[in-house]
Order: C-alpha cells, then structure tokens, then sequence
C-alpha cells in the first residue's frame, strides 16, 4: 500500500486528535512496535529513531530516503521520513536570521495577509486539487512539532511552564480542527483565533503563531514545495541565473566548522589561496562553532566589493588568514569537458545543474570538442539534482532532430506544456548519458528523452524519481517567496517519472552503494588529451567508454 504524504500527515494528526500524544518526538515517546515482517526494514527503522532520539535530523531524513527508495510500499518509513523532515524544517527557521529579522517588523496583520495570499496562490497553482481543511492541518502539525522542539521554545517561550506548554499543544488541534474549513477567509479567521489564544495561553507572539500555519501550508504539501525567506528566494533565483554574490565556494550543509566542498574557478575563494578540504573557523570575529552553521553561512554573504577576514584550517592542521572581497560570481554548469580517448575521438563533459547559461556553456564545449576530434560523446549527469526546466528542454533540442522531449500537466491549461525539438542546430554525434540515483528532475527530462527517442545509452542506475516542475512565486508581504509544485512531467512515451525514475538501457552497480565515484579529468602526461585521473575505479565510466567504443566501430562498420 502507497501513501502520500498528504496522507501520513492525515494519519498523523488523527494520532494527536485521539489523544495517542506527540506527533514526532522520539525522545519523548516509546520506539514504536516495529511491526515488520522484514529484519531489513527492522534494522532501517531502528537505525532512523535512533538519528530521532539524538535529534539528528538531518541525518535521519537522509537515511529514510535510502530506505523507503529501497522499500516504496512501506508505510512506517513514509511516516518517519515526514516526522524528520517536520523537525528539520522547524530547526531550519528557528535559525533563518532573515525570516526572524522580518518577523520582528511585521505585525500581526501582515502575516495574516501574507497567509491569505499564500492559500490563494496554492488554490490557483498547487498541481492538485487541495482542500483548505487539509492546509490548517499541516501548519497545526507545524506548530506542535515547534512546540516541542527546545530551541524554538528557547527563542519565542523562554521561561514559560513546560506544562503549560504542553498542555496548549495538545489542545490545539481543537481550535483548528474542530469543523471542517469550506474557503481561505474561514481559514485565516481560525488561525487568526488561534494565534490569539496562543498569546493569551502561552505567552507566543501571535506572529511566529500564524507563520507557523504559513510554513505546514506549503511545507508539507510534498517534499519540493516550500516557503522561502528573503535570502533562500534570492540564492534559488542565483541558482537559476546561474551568478551570485559571494566568495564563489560550495559548503557542507548544516555542518560546522564550515567545510569546504569546491571552490570555483576563478572566483575570489580561488584567488585567495582557498582549497576543497579547507576548514572555515572564524568569520570576521565570529567562530563559527559558536553560532551555528546556518549563521555562518549568513556571516559570508554581503553587498559586493565588500571584505570578510576568514581563519582558514588546512587538512594538514595548519591554519591561515584570509581577507576576501566578496563579487559576483559565475558559477559554471559545464565541466570537464575533455577528450578522453584521443584514438576513438571519445569526448566526455559533465552538467552539474540546468541553469539559464547551460545551453550556451553546452555550445561552446561541444564545438570545443568538435575541433577536437569528437566521435563520441559521453554525458555525465551523475548527481546532478536539477534546475531549470527550459535548459534541460534547449540542452536535449541540440541531440534530438525531431520529436518529444517532454511534457508537463498541471490542474490548469497554463501549465500543460508539450515540448518537442526543433530540426536546426542538431548534433549527430553517437551520445551515452551517465546516471544515477541522485540524478533527478531536469536530469531525468534530458536522460528520458533521450531514451525514447532512441538517440543514445543510458549507462548506470536508475535516477532519483522527482518527476515534478515547481514555479518560484514572489509574495508581496515580508519580500518572501514560495517554490511550488505545479505540474508533473512526463517523457516522450508517456513515462511516469515521479517515484519510478529513469531505468538506464546498461546497468551498472557501483561498490559502493550510496557513494558517488567518478573520474576527475586531468592534463595527461604528454599535454595532448584530458584523461580520467582515476578511470579504473569508474566502473560507469568504464563500461561507458567500451560502448562509446563499441558503437563507433559499428558506425564506421556501416557507413563502409
């Protein structure tokens, strides 16, 4: 049996409304029977609550992925995924500097509106039909997992009874819940009263109250709807575009000290002397350990040509300090491009992510490998989450000659959408894609159709599965925004993506699961050719470049 989320989070505050108690909190609860009929499942349960009792959230959601990616149909992983998520998300905004500084500045009424608009919005959009009863239930479960969470009630609670506390959240969902809701006027009158009655019980600025029914509303719809604050609304529109004001480093998330995970070429972390595996302790005067790996991030961001005093750790122990001006920075989508095989005229390239600048970028890499000789062309999409739905359309026109690329169906005819491919501008170049299962949304666009139009391999494992398009909504209080789900996407043939992924055409099991290995081109010995530092231990890329091989014997067999 396949639950949605909608209904986990259905079933959930039914729990609560019977009086079984808290919703989420496994520090709070007995482990639950663990009603299972396979010892697998029993130890990926019992491996998932204990991340929950050590409120280790982050980790936990991580690892209900993997298991309910490996067991779809089970039910009590679906919950506890959305319990972990519930409590990562309220950890999340309790520490979004951003939102909390708006907070401050808005009055009651403006959350209020900005919670008429949000419903509104998801009315007009969301790619289901949605009942306003089932909105307040999410910001209800919202606000009871808040309410148990320390730091939330350390920040806006500090110093009431733990009882008193308790008590409210219990009852809550009998303020809300009470009747069903028919429209979003009855819907923001009942989270009006409630915020009300919130203040008057527990002392909670009515404010936080309704924002916390603004988060469950869009939050728990499905796991790629969002509310976004100022600053996430800005980094997701920089996504997109491609540039962003920074130091031109990608971060470790939630981990501290700050971790460096890549440094762009040519941005200003580069030019300072900044390396992948760099530690960042202390940003300005601030330590990093001190205010939380989320504040730390925020510390690195300001208005270009601005300065930040970095104290850098090296994997080697020693430590060093760096000035860096912060600049716009272009952030490529491309890389890699290279010969691989001089002898067979093999080319690989990888896309990182679809932004609007991946087509061009695309280009001019493949005209680059064109006077290089290409025969063959290998395309790595391995974990490459996705983007911009246009460049994964413009990136699969330049391949296919004509036919399907996508489309995509929504609750509105604005968002049903049949992409096909244009004749002009066509490359003929024999094609292989590389994926795996962090592949996903604009990767599974390409790699599917590519797939049904036959117009290369796939090589690897099956993708993600996340066969949706969100659409990014400026909001007109608190200079917010909300990322929603509006429409589902669907391959040439007509394919489902959503939960099923994209099967490759050459399976390919990596050592091992759950670890990405893939070669990092180098400059080869004799100058001539890019080649794969670490080939052998790329079995995806391995097998890929037999078949590139293999398939341009046959072509030369052919045209003969």
């Amino acid at each position: 049996m396949r639950f949605s989320i909608r209904e986990c989070l259905q079933f959930l505050c039914c729990v609560v409304a019977l009086g079984f108690g808290s919703i989420v909190s496994a520090q709070q609860n007995s482990t639950p029977a663990l009603q299972v009929a396979s010892d697998v499942v029993d130890g990926q349960l019992r491996i998932g609550i204990e991340h929950e009792q050590n409120q280790r959230w982050l980790e936990a959601i991580q690892h209900y992925e993997i298991a309910t990616r490996k067991f779809p149909d089970h039910a009590e992983l679906k919950r506890r995924l959305l319990i972990s998520r519930l409590h990562y998300d309220v950890l999340r905004r309790c520490l979004d500097v951003t939102m909390l500084d708006n907070l401050k500045q808005a009055s009651v009424q403006d959350v209020l509106e900005l919670y008429s608009e949000v419903l509104a919005r998801l009315e007009m959009s969301y790619v289901d039909p949605l009942e306003m009863t089932q909105l307040v239930r999410g910001g209800t479960a919202y606000l009871e997992v808040a309410l148990t969470e320390p730091k939330f009630v350390d920040a806006f609670l500090n110093g009431q009874n733990p009882q008193v506390i308790e008590q409210f959240r219990t009852n809550i969902h009998r303020h809300t819940l009470a009747r069903p809701i028919n429209n979003r006027f009855e819907a923001r009158t009942i989270v009006a009263n409630a915020a009300a009655t919130a203040e008057k019980q527990i002392g909670l600025s009515p404010t936080i109250t309704v924002m916390q029914f603004v988060f469950g509303a869009v939050g728990l719809l499905d796991p790629y709807s969002s509310f976004l604050s100022t600053t996430e609304l800005n980094e997701v529109e920089s996504q997109i575009e491609g540039n962003f004001v920074g130091l031109g480093i990608a971060l470790k998330p939630h981990e501290v000290p700050l971790y460096v995970l890549s440094v762009i070429p040519n941005g200003p972390a580069m030019e300072a002397g900044l390396q992948p595996g760099d530690s960042i302790l202390e940003i300005g005067s601030s330590r990093c350990e001190d205010v939380g790996a989320e504040r730390a991030a925020d510390l690195l961001r300001g208005p270009p040509q601005s300065h930040v005093r970095l104290l850098i750790a090296r994997q080697d122990g020693t430590t060093f300090e760096r000035v860096v001006a912060r600049r716009r920075v272009d952030v490529p989508s491309i890389e890699n491009a290279s010969l691989i095989d001089t002898a067979s005229g093999i080319a690989y390239l990888k896309i990182t992510s679809f932004q609007k600048t991946t087509a061009n970028e695309l280009d001019e890499a493949l005209w680059s490998l064109h006077r290089q000789g290409m025969q063959n062309l290998i395309i790595d999409l391995r974990g490459n989450p996705g983007g911009w739905l246009d460049a994964a359309v413009a990136v699969a026109d330049r391949f296919i000659q004509e036919g399907g690329i996508v489309s995509t169906r929504g609750k509105n005819g604005i968002e049903n959408q049949n992409y096909t491919a244009n004749r002009s501008g066509t490359w003929q170049v024999p094609l292989i894609l590389l994926i795996d299962h962090e592949s996903a949304s604009a990767s599974e666009i390409l790699a599917g159709a590519i797939n049904d139009n036959r117009r290369g391999l796939l090589v690897g494992t099956t993708s993600y599965g996340k066969g949706s398009v969100q659409g990014l909504f400026h909001t007109k209080a608190l200079s917010s925004g909300i990322r929603l789900t509006v429409s589902k996407f669907y391959s040439p043939a007509g394919a489902a993506i959503s939960e099923r992924g994209v099967q490759p055409n050459i399976p390919v099991e990596t050592d091992a699961p759950g670890e990405r290995l893939t070669a990092k081109p180098v400059l080869a010995g004799d100058g001539a050719a890019l080649m794969p530092a670490d080939i052998q231990a790329d079995k995806v890329l391995q097998v890929a470049i037999e078949q590139a091989r293999t398939r341009g014997l046959t072509a030369q067999v052919s045209r003969n």
